[in-house]
């Protein structure tokens, strides 16, 4: 089992990462070429099906085993009334996905995905990060860990996914660190508050930042601070991923603080990352400004679970059945253009 005894450990074992193979991706480039159809006219598709290549060092690309990884977590300061929605949520929540009856679950049939939910202790919240630092650093490297430790070998494609009352509060807090945003500029209505309760969730980021002061260019210390568990484990997928040379979908702004906060650990897992789409949140695109990706989707959603990035799937599996099955010009006889 994964097991990291130390902040200092787990730095270790980012240290290096596999690069992709410029040789994969190049054939995939060669066989678009030759395809029935203008130079390029796939646009971002082509684009998605050579990074698939690159990372997975597979020409063509393979997406037999695609895992949705939803982590769930509590957080101490939903008590402070930041979510419209009280903090048992997140538990009847899991019990939905297990039940197979959210958005989630719909989503994943329709990609042939296999979905999994790593609920983290939900009997125990992080602490009050207005108060004390939301983790321990045993807390966190647990999470982390069960972020490793989620990813299998196998998986060819991993989706980012999460529940938690109160996580947008967190994630907040977290870019508003990570990025030097104000509070006031990243943070949304969440699960729906009204004007007064985002105020409240703006006074609980600013009070939690002045109290526990993270450091901005360390991840591990932000979101140990002003994190959650089910945000450490995502961070934990994305660098396990990366270490493994197994491509990640990020969903919308939770999965965007993770993966934030993981590539101030390790810059380098910023390029196994694919931002699916454009949360309604307003940190969201602070999050893909910072990561310097350009989401495939925005379709005005903020719902979580990783349901964005279960969209992406599909454009993913549309854009290797392309590059495998469609004729070339050769072989359906059709005239390539003049040269």
């Amino acid at each position: 089992m994964t097991r990291f005894a130390s902040f200092a450990e787990l730095r270790a074992a980012c240290l290096d990462l596999p690069g992709g193979n410029p040789g994969a991706a190049a054939k995939v480039a060669e066989r678009e070429a030759r395809l029935t159809k203008p130079p390029r006219s796939l646009g971002r598709l082509e684009e998605m099906v050579e990074w698939l290549s690159f990372w997975q060092s597979l020409s063509p690309p393979r997406l037999d085993k695609v895992e949705i990884l939803v982590f769930a977590g509590n957080h101490g300061i939903t008590g402070r009334g930041v979510s419209a929605y009280p903090a048992e949520v997140t538990a009847q929540m899991v019990a939905n996905f297990a039940a197979g009856g959210a958005s989630i679950n719909q989503l994943a049939r329709i990609a042939a995905a296999e979905l999994r939910v790593i609920a983290l202790d939900l009997e125990r919240p992080t602490a009050d990060f207005t108060e004390a630092p939301a983790m321990s650093e045993a807390e966190f490297l647990d999470a982390v860990a069960a972020g490793y430790e989620a990813v299998s070998e196998e998986a060819n494609l991993v989706v980012l996914g999460e529940m938690g009352i109160g996580n947008t509060t967190a994630a907040s807090a977290v870019v508003a660190a990570l990025t030097g945003a104000g509070a006031e500029v990243v943070t949304g209505t969440g699960t729906g508050v009204d004007d007064e309760g985002r105020r409240r969730k703006v006074a609980v980021i600013e009070r939690a930042l002045a109290t526990n002061r993270p450091e901005p260019s360390d991840g591990i210390d932000v979101l140990a601070k002003v994190g959650g568990f089910e945000i450490a484990g995502l961070c934990g997928v994305i660098l396990a991923g990366a270490a493994s040379r197994i491509p990640v979908v990020v969903d919308g702004f939770i999965a965007g603080a993770a993966a934030l906060a993981a590539v101030r650990i390790k810059p380098e897992a910023r390029h196994y990352l694919l931002a699916s789409h454009r949360s309604t949140e307003p940190g969201a695109g602070h999050v893909l400004e910072a990561l310097g990706l350009d989401p495939y989707l925005d379709l005005g959603m903020r719902l979580g679970e990783g349901t964005g990035a279960a969209l992406c799937i599909g454009l993913a599996q549309a854009a290797v059945k392309i590059l495998g099955e469609m004729a070339t010009f050769k072989s359906a006889g059709v005239t390539d253009r003049s040269t």
